[in-house]
């Protein structure tokens, strides 16, 4: 069991109500106290599940991953997330928890004891006392970042998305990553990031970054940026967002490239693709998503550009269960009816949507004129 983890202060940001927590956490396995920080969303609901966010190098790193998760989600391009902070910079502590042993590249005996803290305390006790998601993630900046990677090298990876910020690395990490990520069939997110200033690293990073982009897998998701300007020191501070954007792209709202490029492509029911994106997003994430109003919108304007009128039928059926008290649920089965050829129906559905509440381009006069048009038509 854990100690009792006693709490050193609690900040609340200002004008938020994100919560930020500094404790002291007694580890039996590194048989010590450590200061770890937790971020836990504004909007926290323990019936809600979270994405869990590990970062180590804290001191340097855990404001801007908090920052960065705070503007995606307030922009809906990630779910609300909690970030765990390890920090690591007092009496350069990092050296001894990332080192490696020189002559295999594997973790030095306390490097073992970090790893377990980690793994078999810090995070089954978040775990255990809030509402974490399956979903799980670490970042790491040069020696702390190559530190990450051991994660890959057990048979099921505790982490399914890394980022890597100018990794110093370990002896043969250059062909062991890449070994390790093309052995995952699970869905796993890598992203490495460097500067353009070389180093003693760069020549290694370069070699496992062409390793990592050869491997044909859908299962891998890999992303690379080398950043113009940025020196060893400044990378921290580059592409955390930009990370963000690619692991998360799923969960973002459909975007005008996405309509384009894939649902108007696809041959598949433009419903069809509205119920693969949001059954994918629980099924990776492990997180139930509201169904925005933009993609919503999306699928409707998607099934009039390819007619796809069967589509609106199941659509108009989302509607009525995620906006009830809304007209657009009972307006597209209107319309589905008149496609179909069904003018009774049609007409009794728009009367219906005609009462309720107006929403988006979706107005009571539109229903109106669909009423009229009808009775004109078909002589009611």
């Amino acid at each position: 069991m854990l100690r009792k983890i006693t709490i050193l202060a609690l900040l609340v940001c200002s004008g938020l109500k994100a919560q930020v927590t500094q404790e002291i956490f007694e580890s039996f396995k590194l048989q010590e106290r450590r200061d770890v920080k937790y971020y836990f969303p504004e909007d926290y609901d323990e019936t809600k599940k979270y994405p869990l966010i590990v970062v180590l190098d804290a001191e340097y790193l855990f404001d801007q991953v908090v920052a960065n998760a705070k503007f995606y989600h307030q922009f809906h391009g990630m779910p609300a997330s909690i970030v765990v902070g390890i920090m690591q910079s007092e009496k350069s502590i990092r050296f001894d928890d990332c080192a490696w042993n020189e002559e295999n590249g594997l973790p030095s005996e306390k490097g073992k004891l970090f790893f377990e803290f980690l793994g078999m305390e810090i995070i089954p006790y978040l775990d255990l006392n809030y509402s974490t998601a399956p979903f799980k993630m670490v970042v790491g900046y040069d020696i702390t970042a190559n530190y990450t990677n051991y994660w890959l090298f057990k048979e099921n990876s505790l982490f399914n998305a890394y980022i890597n910020i100018s990794p110093s690395l370990a002896p043969e990490m250059e062909s062991r990553v890449p070994s390790r990520l093309s052995a995952f069939d699970k869905q796993m997110f890598y992203e490495l990031i460097i500067e353009d200033e070389k180093n003693k690293d760069t020549e290694r990073i370069l070699a496992m970054h062409n390793a990592i982009k050869e491997i044909d897998k859908e299962t891998l998701h890999y992303n690379f940026q080398k950043y113009e300007g940025a020196d060893h020191i400044s990378i921290a501070t580059y592409g955390i967002g930009k990370a963000f954007d690619n692991i998360f792209g799923m969960f973002k709202p459909i975007s005008p490239k996405e309509y384009k490029e894939q649902i108007l492509t696809s041959e598949e029911s433009v419903f069809q693709y509205l119920e693969n994106k949001y059954n994918g997003i629980e099924e990776l994430f492990g997180i139930k998503k509201t169904v925005d109003l933009n993609d919503i919108m999306a699928i409707y304007a998607a099934s009039r550009k390819k007619e796809d009128i069967e589509s609106l039928k199941p659509l108009s059926d989302l509607c009525k269960k995620e906006f009830p008290d809304t007209m657009m649920g009972f307006y597209f089965e209107g319309e589905y009816y008149e496609q179909m050829g069904e003018p009774k129906k049609a007409l009794k559905t728009f009367e219906k949507a005609f009462g309720m509440d107006e929403i988006d381009f979706l107005t009571k006069e539109m229903a109106l004129e669909k009423i009229d048009a009808l009775k004109a038509d078909f002589g009611y």
